[in-house]
């Protein structure tokens, strides 16, 4: 059951939004077009040889509708129609030199109120609303996305961001304290202030730009290193990335010359141990631990790195 103050609070949301994009369609008074008008010379703009029933459907246009002001395009001369290549079936849409002036001059048009609406705003923020943005269309957008994950170095922000996502998601999805935020932020601090980046690396996993994992790789001994603080955000599960920081962080500690690679978990976080299993850790050690929430198991995990070097 969906609460009712989400409800209300969306419908609040699009109430303002709604009273915005009147502000906006007031850039189009002095133009012949009218706002889905000039969503569909923008459309035809971006993409050449459209397909009629792909704008349709992306518009979310009623097809008679459509049809009539296509009609009115091309007798203004701001469109021709064609058969696709492909499949003659099907009918392709693009613009004519006047149909892409047209584009143009509503677009600067749009450009200009933006503008004018954003200047209104700190430049705080404006980076705060167009991030709310960007989290709103994610949520809300059904489209398939490219989920290509990136694996980089730390940027200056990002420690901040591993020590708050540990504590929230961790608290979150099992109840743990601020005890295992400030052991992370501890592991961080430290690894900030006095890391050998020729023996130690953390990498920050990344997909459509956005953070949505990490872990850490430092040393333990000459001999040993030590792989720590991994995490993926619910949103980004299922993609890979736990994998993908897994064996990024071995092949750190593989090329660097240590002989193994260790690491600690507890034994509720099954994701990730079947992450370590898959990749050859076994569990070498297993106690009782009370640090963070009552009942705890705590192992440590360790990996032959002469075995990686010998594949």
């Amino acid at each position: 059951m969906i609460p009712a103050a989400h409800v209300s609070a969306v419908r609040k949301f699009n109430r303002c939004y709604t009273k915005i994009l009147g502000m906006l369609a007031e850039g189009l008074v002095d133009t012949p077009y009218s706002l889905t008008e000039a969503r569909v010379l923008f459309e035809l703009n971006q993409r050449d040889d459209l397909e009629v029933t792909a704008l349709r459907r992306d518009l979310d246009l009623d097809a008679g509708y459509l049809s009539r002001l296509l009609a009115r395009f091309e007798t203004d001369g701001l469109i021709v129609r064609d058969r696709a290549k492909t499949d003659a079936r099907r009918q392709v849409i693009s613009l004519t030199e006047a149909g892409r002036t047209a584009a143009k001059m509503l677009d600067d048009r749009a450009s200009e109120q933006v503008q004018n609406l954003l200047a209104q705003l700190s430049e705080d923020d404006q980076r705060q609303l167009v991030d709310a943005m960007d989290v709103i269309r994610e949520r809300l957008d059904r489209t398939p996305k490219d989920s290509t994950v990136v694996l980089r170095p730390p940027r200056p922000g990002d420690f901040g961001w591993v020590i708050e996502r540990n504590g929230a998601i961790y608290a979150q999805e099992y109840g743990w304290g601020v005890e295992y935020e400030a052991l992370v932020a501890r592991i961080v601090a430290d690894y900030a202030a006095d890391n050998d980046p020729t023996r130690e690396a953390a990498w920050i996993a990344e997909v459509n730009g956005e953070r949505v994992g990490c872990v850490f790789c430092v040393r333990k001994d000459d001999a040993t290193a030590k792989l720590r603080l991994l995490l993926v955000e619910p949103s980004a599960r299922g993609l890979g990335v736990g994998g993908r920081l897994v064996d990024e962080c071995v092949r750190f500690a593989t090329s660097i010359g240590y002989r193994t690679i260790e690491l600690w978990t507890n034994s509720v976080l099954s994701a990730a141990r079947r992450i370590y299993t898959s990749r050859g850790f076994t569990v070498v050690k297993s106690e009782p631990h009370h640090g963070f929430e009552p009942d705890l198991v705590a192992e440590t995990w360790a990996l032959d790195l002469g075995r990686q070097r010998a594949k």
